[in-house]
């Protein structure tokens, strides 16, 4: 009798505890609580005034930060050109004061930029980013999601530091194995350079990774289970697919370029492995972050 007594009370106990974690998506196979992340590229302190002053660019970053302290992303990433001249003491640290601001409580993972390491990087140049910045490429995760962040300007332009660009592409082929095991979803991927802009098997072009090692990455990309590549560098917004692998190009908190372009950041809202995302300009950006909505059909491109 009391044995049974015993079992009785056993399980309504594992009942509980189950119901717990469920509650707290612990359990294998049950949908993650969604969440929304910022991305924000190319502030580029100095474009505006080609490194006379970076007036107009502290206005549009110290907005953005302002509002990712409103809307509270789970975190942010910047990708890519901090700063316009490479190296400068003062745009550095007007970048840093800047950023500084966000709440203490959202990580901000940064990455490198052509214009932060130079259009050639080299092992100095790296390394000064490095110290101002850390690593240069690194994984970071919140719950299930894994954040892989590349130096894109060692593959674009190995010349002078291809001891490092080969490093990097060892550490991320060991990297995507370790998380591919580990099961993280959804995997993404967060650097300065596009892979491409419309095609994957588009011309070179200054604002695209060369197709020579596209046809390298690519592959190794989609065997990992990579969905999204988010990116700058181009100054406005682009979109494009292949092969299951969507690339997404961030128009900048800074100077855009091109007829339609404004600045602006985009929010990226993460549901389980389905991930949603949305350019807003500084002119139009919204109240609050809507995670269990989904965007109707005839909602603008992103």
């Amino acid at each position: 009798m009391m044995s049974l007594l015993f079992r009785k009370l056993w399980l309504a106990g594992q009942a509980r505890l189950t119901g717990a974690l469920l509650g707290l998506g612990c359990l294998s196979g049950f949908a993650a609580e969604p969440f929304f992340f910022i991305q924000l590229t190319d502030p580029q302190l100095g474009m505006f005034a080609t490194n006379a002053n970076f007036a107009q660019e502290t206005a549009n970053l110290e907005f953005a930060v302002a509002t990712v302290n409103r809307l509270r992303p789970a975190f942010v990433v910047v990708t890519g050109d901090l700063v316009n001249q490479p190296g400068d003491a003062a745009q550095i640290a007007e970048y840093k004061r800047i950023m500084g601001r966000v709440d203490a409580g959202i990580p901000v993972y940064h990455v490198a930029g052509n214009h932060d390491l130079g259009s050639v990087p080299t092992p100095q140049s790296v390394a000064a980013y490095t110290n101002a910045f850390g690593r240069d490429s690194y994984t970071f995760q919140h719950g299930d999601f894994a954040g892989v962040v590349l130096n894109s300007g060692l593959i674009h332009s190995p010349q002078k530091a291809p001891d490092l660009c080969a490093a990097q592409e060892h550490w991320l082929r060991t990297e995507l194995e370790r998380l591919t095991k580990r099961n993280a979803r959804p995997l993404v991927l967060f650097q300065h350079h596009s892979w491409f802009l419309k095609s994957a098997d588009e011309p070179d072009e200054y604002f695209n990774l060369p197709l020579e090692s596209r046809n390298k990455y690519l592959p190794l990309l989609r065997s990992a289970g990579v969905r999204f590549v988010f990116c700058g560098h181009y100054h406005r917004n682009a979109v494009a697919t292949d092969g299951g692998l969507e690339v997404v190009t961030t128009g900048p908190v800074g100077k855009p370029l091109g007829k339609d372009s404004k600045s602006g950041l985009r929010v990226v809202i993460v549901r389980g492995e389905e991930i949603e995302h949305q350019f807003y300009d500084f002119g139009d950006l919204p109240d609050r972050i809507e995670l269990y909505a989904r965007r109707p059909k005839s909602a603008p491109p992103r």
